[in-house]
């Protein structure tokens, strides 16, 4: 008789394992069990830090403090603020300044964006120091920008009065009075805000357009030129729909970040004059932390909620159209011809809006921008005339020459802040107060940075910095990594589920949850401790590792894995010895994304901490202002120091960046 052996236990097939426990891959997918335990620590942090605070917000929002107790109010927080015109004021701003920033920031983008991609050579060179402005932490930009505006101290008036600009700038009413009060006069302090904002923010859209342009076909182009399509039509047919999604979704996640900025404003005015340039951040942080009212703050932040719910949706909505990862394209409900209309109702909407609530800038503002269109309309002009009558080597050349001298300006423009900062550290106090020697200090002297660490706590600033910036870096990536493969690699129900909830609390704004952040915090008696820094900062740190993860991930090949596992691996032991070497690229530019954010944070360190041993660098640099006592040197010496680490590591870490800003539809 002939006996048939059982196969052996590595060739069996999947349904010979136990009836219970193939209902249950069959249910919850096949990896529920890995999932869960990779997925468990990122969500335990996400529901802790995130869900559970928006709840929070919620119900603070509808109690008051009165004296020692606090009192369920209902919705008598959210109804007080129809009648608050600090709060309209605060909204109108928010708007404002938004909506300047991203029209300003996408022109300039766009067009630096071009100007480097039809370079041939020194390209990579030129986006890295364009980079820069974006680089630099909020606090040195905000420092710098404000010793640059200040009337006695500062540089700009002296230029533009040298150069005859200033006093033209008043003739034409684009100031009120020369020499100006940058930030002292509430008819400019806005429109100065907003120019800061755009030298920070222009980097971000140059590399994200550098990087949409390169995907598109050049044989559309070629196309379009055989057609005999001018350079403005190739433009306008070719390169602008090639750019539709990748400019959509860039200005959808900077706006929400416009739109929820703080520390910048706070920094440079703290919303004055006044209250000319207070966003609707200022006025929630005003009532719960100053007035101590943290039920009026919660609903001035709920309130502003659905507008930036909305942005928040169209941008997942646009995300989850790329080639994301684990998500899969959803239908739209518009025609071909609605989509393409809508950016322009938006952009038309936008406009009226603007001119009804601001008058007083909407013409200055199109003023300077139709300056740049149209000079750079000029020189197309005249390089399409004189490629269309065979001139090409005189079009060449007006192309190189408006090129490189828009090249020049923009290069000023990104450079001279920092130079200024630079060579202000250098100088000895009266150096500073005489105002000699502007451009190049004579002798340099070390002077500032000798009184920077001589009866300050600017070492204890420094060490904390690095200990919470290095905790939370590595919290983010241990986390991040398991969470990241879960989502790339494993079957399990609810993976695109998750996929879009790190993404959505990703875009979160720190603004929602700031407040229920600090009673969290103070509940725990973690309030004056670096642990409330450490703890909190996942927030904005770990969905965006999480996310960008995922992507490196999915592009590693499965077969590896696959072979691995044959060979008798386990799926945790081919994680740790064939997935996490061949990411070393994408861990590497989480850790200096997470690194970088965690060392420039304001806001969360601004209202946890007060006590001064405890402070970073962000929060104790300002806390070096006495009222109207502003020390520039040092405070340009303790931007340069704050600064140099961070350059340093962008410039080693600069290609995987520029990868990781761009992969997963645009992150940043």
């Amino acid at each position: 008789m002939t006996v048939v052996q059982p196969p052996p236990a590595a060739t069996r097939p999947a349904s010979s394992t136990s009836p219970a426990l193939t209902g249950a891959q069959r249910w919850l997918g096949r990896d529920w069990r890995l999932a869960t335990a990779f997925l468990a620590p990122t969500g335990l942090l996400i529901a802790a830090l995130i869900l559970f605070p928006i709840v929070s917000s919620i119900v603070t929002s509808t109690t008051e403090r009165h004296g020692a107790e606090t009192v369920f109010v209902g919705l008598d927080n959210f109804t007080a603020l129809v009648d608050d015109p600090v709060f309209h004021t605060g909204v109108i701003n928010s708007f404002v300044f938004t909506a300047y920033a991203e029209i300003f920031k996408v022109t300039l983008g766009l067009i630096a964006a071009l100007m480097l991609h039809h370079m041939r050579r020194g390209r990579a060179i030129l986006a890295g120091i364009i980079l820069l402005p974006w680089v630099v932490p909020t606090v040195v930009t905000a420092f710098t920008w404000r010793s640059l505006f200040d009337p006695i101290f500062g540089s700009v008036n002296v230029v533009l009065t040298d150069t005859g600009i200033g006093p033209l700038l008043a003739a034409i009413g684009l100031v009120p009075s020369w020499p100006a009060e940058w930030l002292s006069d509430p008819a400019l302090a806005m429109p100065a805000v907003i120019l800061v904002n755009v030298w920070k923010g222009i980097p971000f859209f140059t590399v994200t357009f550098l990087a949409g342009l390169k995907a598109i076909d050049s044989t559309l182009y070629e196309a379009a030129m055989v057609d005999g399509a001018s350079p403005w039509q190739r433009f306008r047919h070719v390169t602008l729909p090639g750019l539709r999604h990748v400019m959509i979704v860039t200005v959808l996640l900077s706006s929400i970040w416009t739109f929820n900025n703080f520390d910048l404003i706070w920094l440079m005015t703290q919303g004055g004059p006044g209250d000319a340039t207070a966003p609707y951040v200022m006025v929630a942080y005003s009532k719960a932390i100053q007035q101590l009212q943290l039920g009026a703050g919660a609903a001035v932040t709920l309130v502003m909620l659905p507008i930036v719910g909305i942005l928040v949706i169209i941008l997942v909505r646009m995300m989850r159209r790329s080639d994301g990862p684990g998500v899969v394209e959803g239908r739209s409900r518009l025609t071909p011809a609605q989509r393409k209309a809508m950016p322009w109702v938006v952009v038309a909407v936008s406009t009226l809006l603007l001119i009804w609530v601001s008058p007083h800038i909407v013409w200055k503002a199109a003023f300077v921008l139709g300056v740049f269109v149209v000079l750079a309309a000029i020189v197309g002009g005249i390089v399409s005339r004189l490629a269309a009558r065979g001139n090409r080597t005189a079009a060449r050349l007006v192309n190189g020459v408006g090129s490189g001298l828009a090249l020049i300006g923009l290069l000023g423009f990104v450079l001279a802040p920092l130079y200024w900062m630079t060579v202000t550290a250098f100088k000895s106090d009266s150096q500073i107060v005489m105002r000699t020697d502007d451009l190049w200090p004579t002798p340099w002297s070390t002077e500032q940075f000798t009184n920077l660490f001589s009866g300050r706590a600017f070492g204890t600033w420094y060490i904390n910095t690095v200990l919470v910036a290095g905790a939370s870096t590595l919290i983010a990536l241990v986390c991040a990594a398991l969470a990241g493969y879960a989502l790339a690699r494993l079957k399990f129900r609810g993976s695109e589920s998750f996929t879009v909830t790190i993404l959505l609390t990703y875009v979160m704004p720190g603004a929602l949850l700031f407040i229920p952040l600090y009673q969290m915090m103070s509940g725990i008696r973690l309030n004056d401790s670096l642990w409330s820094l450490v703890i909190t900062y996942p927030t904005f740190t770990l969905p965006f590792a999480t996310w960008l993860l995922v992507g490196y991930f999915k592009s590693i090949p499965a077969d590896l894995e696959e072979s691995a596992l044959v060979d008798g691996c386990t799926r945790f032991g081919a994680f740790l010895r064939i997935v996490l070497p061949l990411a070393k690229p994408g861990l590497l530019a989480v850790a200096l994304f997470t690194l970088t954010n965690a060392w420039n944070e304001f806001l969360f360190a601004f209202v946890f901490i007060t006590r001064d041993e405890y402070k970073t660098l962000p929060v104790g640099m300002q806390s070096m202002i006495f009222g109207d006592v502003v020390p520039q040197g040092q405070l340009a010496a303790a931007s340069l120091l704050i600064s140099i680490p961070v350059v340093l590591m962008y410039a080693f870490g600069q290609r995987f960046l520029t990868e990781g800003l761009t992969a997963g539809a645009v992150k940043g």
